[in-house]
C-alpha cells in the first residue's frame, strides 16, 4: 500500500487529480501493481499537505545481480511525470535524491518524463505519444478520424465480429493468451502470468480498467487492456491473431472502446509510447485524430554524474532467436528476465 504520512490517500489522489499532467502510472494502483509484480522497493517521495505545495515523485529501487542496482520513475511504464508545483521545487528533491543515489550506490536516476524541468538536460530517449480528446458525440468523433482508419472500421463491422468489453476473469485470461501469441509473433518473451494476474485484481477488478475482446466465430481474433484515471483514459496493452488480420478487428476494438469511455464522461484517450522506429503504429495512431507529442526519458549516470543519451536498438537477431522459441520457454524466460529489465 502506498504510504503517506502527511495525508489520506482520498486527499493525495485529489492532489495528483488537479495536477494536469498526472497520468494513470501516476496511480497508487499502478505503482503498487508494479511493487507486487516484480518485487521492487517502494522508494516514492510525497509530501502532502496541500494542493499548492504538493509534491510526489514515483520511485521505486531495482536491486539486480544480473543488471545492477538503480531507481527508476516507474518501470514498464510508459511515462511517468514527477509531479511538482514549481521548479525550486523539483530541484530540491532532486537534488536530494542524488544524495540518497550516491550513497545507495546506484548505476542511474531515470526518469520516464519530467521534460518541463530537466529541460536543460539532453533527454537519453525520445519517443512519441498520441492523444485524442475524445467527445460525447459519436458522429463527430468518427468524422475525425482519416479515410483509411474509417474504412477499416468499416469493413470490420461487416465481418461478423462479436465485441465485449469486460472487467471479468475470463476476459482477462482469454487476453493474456492472445498475448502469448502476440509476444511470440514479435520476437519476445510475455510479461509474466504473475503480472498479468495481479493486473487483474488490483485494477480491473477493483474498477480502474476494461478488457476489449473481439472474436470471430467464437474465436478470440484481438483484444486490448485499457486503464482509467480520473478523466484520463490509457490504452496499454493489445494483442491479436495475425491470421485473422484481414478482419481488420483491432481497428473495431479501438473503436469501440473510444466510444465506450467517450459515453462515459471521459475526456482524453491517450495511445501510450511509440519508438520512432515503429512507422508502422505511429501512422495507425495518428489516423485517430490524435495529437503527437514528444515523451522524453531521462536518465542520470551515477558514475558519469550527468545526464547520458541511449541509443536503443528494440529489434534485432535476439528478436529472430525468441519467435524461434516454443511459448512454455518463452514464458519461462519472461518470468525470469522482467524483474531484472525493469
Amino acid at each position: 500500500m502506498l504510504t503517506n504520512p502527511q495525508g489520506s490517500i482520498i486527499g493525495w489522489e485529489k492532489n495528483v487529480l488537479s495536477n494536469p499532467d498526472y497520468s494513470y502510472f501516476n496511480s497508487k494502483e499502478w505503482l503498487e501493481l508494479i511493487i507486487e509484480s516484480y518485487n521492487y522497493k517502494n522508494i516514492s517521495i510525497i509530501k502532502n499537505e496541500s494542493e499548492s505545495s504538493f509534491e510526489y515523485f514515483p520511485l521505486v529501487e531495482i536491486n539486480s545481480f544480473i543488471t545492477g542496482k538503480r531507481a527508476a520513475c516507474l518501470p514498464f511504464s510508459d511515462y511517468c511525470e514527477p509531479l511538482f508545483t514549481n521548479q525550486t521545487a523539483f530541484d530540491n528533491c532532486f537534488n536530494k535524491l542524488l544524495e540518497q543515489g550516491e550513497k545507495a550506490k546506484w548505476k542511474y536516476l531515470e526518469i520516464k518524463g519530467g521534460a518541463k524541468f530537466l529541460c536543460l538536460h539532453e533527454p537519453a530517449t525520445i519517443d512519441y505519444g498520441h492523444l485524442l480528446y475524445l467527445n460525447s458525440d459519436e458522429q463527430k468523433l468518427f468524422a475525425s478520424l482519416s479515410s483509411n482508419t474509417k474504412r477499416n472500421i468499416k469493413k470490420a463491422l461487416t465481418e461478423n465480429l462479436k465485441i465485449e468489453i469486460s472487467s471479468s476473469k475470463k476476459a482477462m485470461e482469454d487476453y493474456y493468451m492472445l498475448n502469448l501469441i502476440t509476444r511470440k509473433r514479435h520476437g519476445l518473451p510475455p510479461q509474466p502470468f504473475k503480472f498479468f494476474k495481479n493486473l487483474f485484481d488490483m485494477i480491473i477488478n477493483t474498477g480502474k480498467g476494461k478488457i476489449c475482446l473481439a472474436s470471430y466465430d467464437n474465436k478470440i481474433i484481438a483484444g486490448a487492456v485499457y486503464l482509467h484515471f480520473g478523466k484520463k483514459v490509457l490504452y496499454k496493452y493489445g494483442a491479436s491473431d495475425l491470421s485473422f488480420q484481414n478482419l481488420r478487428a483491432n481497428n473495431l476494438v479501438m473503436w469501440e472502446a473510444i466510444r465506450h469511455y467517450a459515453a462515459l464522461g471521459y475526456e482524453e484517450f491517450y495511445f501510450g509510447k511509440t519508438e520512432p522506429e515503429n512507422d508502422g503504429l505511429r501512422r495507425f495512431k495518428n489516423g485517430w485524430n490524435t495529437v503527437e507529442y514528444e515523451i522524453k526519458t531521462y536518465r542520470y549516470d551515477f558514475r558519469k554524474k550527468d545526464f547520458v543519451k541511449l541509443i536503443t536498438k528494440t529489434h534485432g537477431e535476439h528478436n529472430k532467436y525468441f519467435a524461434a522459441l516454443p511459448i512454455p520457454v518463452l514464458k519461462a524466460i519472461g518470468k525470469i528476465a522482467y524483474r531484472h529489465i525493469g
